[in-house]
């Protein structure tokens, strides 16, 4: 027989676990003395240790081992708790994912804080403009690219006198986000068509005039998917200015290349924000 302090070393498992062990019976001494209190193991105890070791690394509570060590479960019913734990090991693992590409996120978003200054916020009054737009609700932002399409099929035969400025260039485009706060699914969105001149309504496509209003404008060069710090940029001097925002923030893509690329650093961007100073 060994004692429980040399059997500690030779299945390198600390003393207070075997002593934890054999309160919940997974693992008894086979000799306890009676007037010393100590605890007796035997080497042919090693294979059960080993197993509750295994089942324990795979995630098992003790009171899951225990059952499998005792009530003796066919290989069918091993299969199926495997089965369901490797289910759960899944599922922690998708969520650990999720939270790893959340805080890979977060601190690209700390490291370019410094990148928002480089953005000049201006104040400018912009002019009533005629649109050609659909409006709907999108799974995600980069969708409203698709919607382009549409608009132009929509304005059909009168491409050539109401695009401005340049039709022969596919005119120029922005886009409307109507949400009153941030959202990263089902977002509230416009693709549109600055236009000349009116044309007829056509499926989707309505035609309508923005307001005259007062703009927080900053220019973004670079791609779609670094966009937000110029968002970003312009939020943070509407609330450090005394300004609120009156209207649906606009995306005028000043420059790009089809097909459209959500990383060609060679875009240039003018954000707007209509805004209206808060009263004090």
């Amino acid at each position: 027989m060994i004692k429980i302090g040399e059997f500690s070393r030779m299945v390198q498992v600390p003393v207070p676990t075997l002593r934890y062990y054999d309160q919940l019976g997974l693992l008894k001494p086979v000799e306890v003395d009676r007037s010393t209190g100590y605890r007796y193991y035997s080497a042919s105890q090693m294979p059960r240790l080993h197993r509750i070791l295994a089942l324990k690394g795979l995630g098992f509570s003790l009171e899951q081992i225990a059952v499998v060590l005792d009530e003796g479960l066919t290989p069918e019913q091993m299969r199926g708790m495997l089965r369901l734990r490797h289910a759960q090991i899944s599922q922690q693992l998708a969520e650990a994912r999720n939270q790893l590409v959340e805080v890979e996120a977060r601190l690209q978003q700390i490291e370019r804080e410094d990148q928002l200054a480089a953005y000049d916020v201006i104040l400018k009054q912009a002019e009533p403009l005629l649109v050609a737009s659909i409006r709907t609700i999108l799974p995600h932002h980069s969708a409203v690219g698709s919607l382009f399409g549409e608009v132009y099929e929509a304005i059909g035969a009168h491409t050539n006198v109401a695009l401005w400025p340049n039709p022969g260039a596919g005119g120029q485009t922005l886009v409307l986000w109507y949400d009153c706060e941030f959202k990263e699914y089902d977002v509230d969105g416009a693709a549109a068509f600055m236009l000349r001149c009116p044309v007829p309504d056509r499926g989707r496509m309505r035609v309508h005039e923005l307001p005259a209003t007062t703009m927080a404008s900053t220019v973004h060069h670079g791609p779609y998917n670094t966009i937000g710090d110029a968002h970003a940029a312009i939020l943070t001097w509407i609330d450090a200015n005394g300004y609120r925002i009156a209207g649906p923030d606009r995306e005028l893509n000043l420059y790009h290349t089809m097909p459209i690329r959500l990383d060609d650093p060679a875009y240039v961007t003018e954000i707007q924000y209509p805004v209206e100073k808060v009263d004090q």
